[in-house]
């Protein structure tokens, strides 16, 4: 019964990361359309919140015993700690306008080691050899996968910053994520930090295209943001039946949802290998869909990187010691 549960939570895992692996790709394509990233984020939220909304609704008419219900301080800080969610896409998607899909990718993975200086920061630890040698190799694995070693290359550097200013966050969410009210429902706590996530992406859409449009300041303060300054216009409300529903449900609903189920069955170190799968999905669905070009050397240090995640969440002896005696 337990290795069935462990192939349970490996396959929600799996396809949840999978799903997400996607996302960046119809991102890339909304832009290609004419569509801004304030259009983009803010259909995926607004969307998003209406189907866990829903789904919420669901889960309270048809549960058989009563839900936990959140404190008014878990939902302030829920709130705060889902502003990381909105942060993450925000930046990721600024990230594509200016860089490829297969090279942001590899600078969110780069969560990996962000999260293992947070963890030594809070556990006022220093990380074991194995991690080091992790962070090292996927330190390695970025340069040859971002191509860095052609001097013909130029990255630009806007994309850079948002790259890893996106990776920073999606560290807080997973951190946030696996600590906060876990008492709570899925669907619940994911839409109190969708809540909070929406809060940012809203008010990155009142500066980026609302406000431009009546006021001077704010329109040079974007033209300062984004080279995209041909598209401060109204909202266009199209985004959100032609790419909206998509970016939702594989943003904003299923892999949280997936996820949420998947981990607690897989374990945190299993489920954390299971989920670099999302590298490889990006990447690939970039280079068929969007025609990227992926070179030998950008498939080995993603290789590199994906060995990295591996060889950080394996269990040392000591831990499969006392999981035997358990």
């Amino acid at each position: 019964m337990k290795k069935k549960n462990i192939l349970k939570g490996v396959l929600f895992v799996g396809i949840g990361a999978s799903i997400y692996g996607m996302l960046a790709t119809f991102v890339k394509l909304a832009y290609h359309d004419g569509y801004t990233t304030s259009e983009v984020t803010t259909s995926q939220f607004i969307l998003g919140l209406a189907g866990l909304l829903i789904l919420n609704f669901i889960q309270t008419v048809t549960s058989k015993q009563k839900l936990s219900s959140p404190t008014a301080k878990e939902v302030r800080t829920l709130m705060l700690a889902g502003t990381s969610l909105g942060c993450t896409s925000l930046f990721y998607y600024i990230a594509v306008q200016y860089i490829n899909v297969s090279i942001a990718i590899v600078l969110l993975m780069q969560s990996v080691w962000f999260s293992v200086v947070v963890e030594s920061f809070i556990t006022k630890k220093l990380p074991n050899a194995r991690k080091v040698i992790s962070v090292i190799i996927v330190l390695i694995g970025t340069v040859l996968a971002t191509n860095l070693v052609n001097e013909s290359i130029e990255i630009d550097w806007h994309g850079i910053f948002w790259g890893l200013m996106a990776a920073g966050s999606y560290t807080l969410t997973m951190f946030t994520s696996n600590t906060l009210a876990t008492h709570l429902p899925v669907f619940r706590k994911s839409f109190i930090m969708l809540c909070g996530g929406s809060i940012v992406v809203f008010v990155f859409l009142f500066f980026a295209q609302i406000g431009p449009l009546y006021s001077d300041g704010l329109k040079s303060f974007y033209m300062n943001f984004t080279e995209n300054t041909e598209h401060i216009h109204s909202f266009n409300y199209s985004i959100l039946w032609k790419y909206g529903l998509i970016l939702s449900l594989f943003g904003t609903i299923i892999p949280p949802i997936l996820f949420n189920v998947g981990f607690p069955n897989a374990g945190l170190g299993l489920g954390s290998i299971v989920s670099s799968l999302e590298l490889p999905v990006s990447v690939t669905m970039a280079f068929v869909l969007l025609g990227e070009k992926v070179i030998f050397i950008q498939w080995v240090g993603i290789a590199l990187i994906l060995f990295a995640i591996v060889l950080m969440n394996l269990p040392s002896k000591k831990e499969l010691v006392v999981a035997e005696v358990s």
